[in-house]
């Protein structure tokens, strides 16, 4: 199915525990229950909350509305927080005080807040309940899951977005044909398709509108850069070449790894956030950069 129509504002949804660092609250919530939880959250109700680990991103983009017309943003981030408004007080004071322009917001006092990504046109939503994360897969959303943790410093003001290949912008055609079949089946099949685009994953329409945005700006001085970041290499790297191209959409790099380690690479590049489909790759980035698990595709096939 064809990507959604990039054009309008960049949409992204995020959940309360991914934009600031929570842990201490929660951990009292889980042990203690909804009532510890919430005359903790009224007794601290005026001391702002850390970043958290997507804080650098969301920072970054709401910046770019800077660089234009202030009447019409290109980027909006919606807060979904499973927060009652009475607790959730203390996130939008502390919005305010970051100087977050995050202006809606959905507070459901534990229900699931999946449902209302989509009334709100959001092309990505990132979540540390893998649960949630998985529910907007299932429903179309690019989504992925974040493990909480404090917000890494970044140098640069620049955004930079890296993502995983195959199950993330790709389909997991290709992939399911080395888990099963093994690495020589995969290379003869890639050499042999090469000229076939590749199907689209979870991650397409997302990409798209990030192009999209991208493409407002001079490529020589663009707040954005993207990467591609894969464990392909020769000869499949072409067919990922070719889909590039027949799809229209621009990545600033392209690193075909052949297997190694991806952490230190997306060290280098200086991601904000890093997406992919499997977990080995995660525990090796999100030991350098911020990282999303997209659970999705044949590594995440519920056993």
């Amino acid at each position: 199915m064809p990507p959604a129509d990039p054009a309008g504002p960049l949409i992204v949804a995020i959940t309360s525990r991914a934009l600031f660092h929570l842990e201490d609250s929660n951990a009292l919530f889980e042990r203690e229950g909804l009532a510890a939880y919430t005359a903790f959250q009224r007794e601290k109700e005026d001391e702002v909350l850390a970043p958290g680990i997507a804080f650098p991103l969301v920072r970054k983009l709401l910046r770019l509305n800077e660089l234009g017309n202030p009447d019409s943003p290109r980027v909006e981030v919606v807060l979904l927080s499973r927060n009652s408004s009475d607790t959730g007080l203390r996130i939008f004071n502390s919005i305010e005080h970051h100087g977050l322009k995050i202006r809606q917001a959905v507070f459901t006092s534990g229900a699931p807040v999946y449902r209302y990504i989509r009334p709100f046109g959001a092309q990505l939503f990132l979540s540390a309940n893998p649960a949630s994360v998985r529910s907007a897969l299932d429903h179309g959303v690019a989504a992925a899951t974040i493990l909480p943790a404090p917000a890494p410093e970044r140098v640069g003001e620049q955004l930079r977005i890296a993502f995983d290949g195959d199950a993330v912008i790709f389909g997991d055609e290709s992939e399911r044909i080395n888990l099963e079949q093994g690495l020589h089946a995969f290379s003869e099949n890639e050499r042999t398709m090469a000229g076939e685009p590749l199907a689209g994953g979870p991650f397409r329409a997302f990409l798209a509108a990030l192009h999209h945005l991208q493409a407002a700006f001079p490529e020589a001085d663009s707040p954005i850069r993207t990467a591609l970041v894969t464990a392909r290499s020769a000869p499949a790297h072409k067919r990922v070449i070719l889909t590039l191209r027949r799809w229209g959409v621009r990545l600033d790099e392209a690193l075909f790894l052949g297997g190694r380690s991806k952490g230190p690479f997306l060290k280098v590049f200086g991601a904000d956030i890093f997406f992919d489909d499997s977990q080995h790759n995660i525990d090796s980035a999100r030991e350098h950069v911020a990282t999303g698990h997209v659970p999705h595709g044949v590594s995440n096939v519920r056993r």
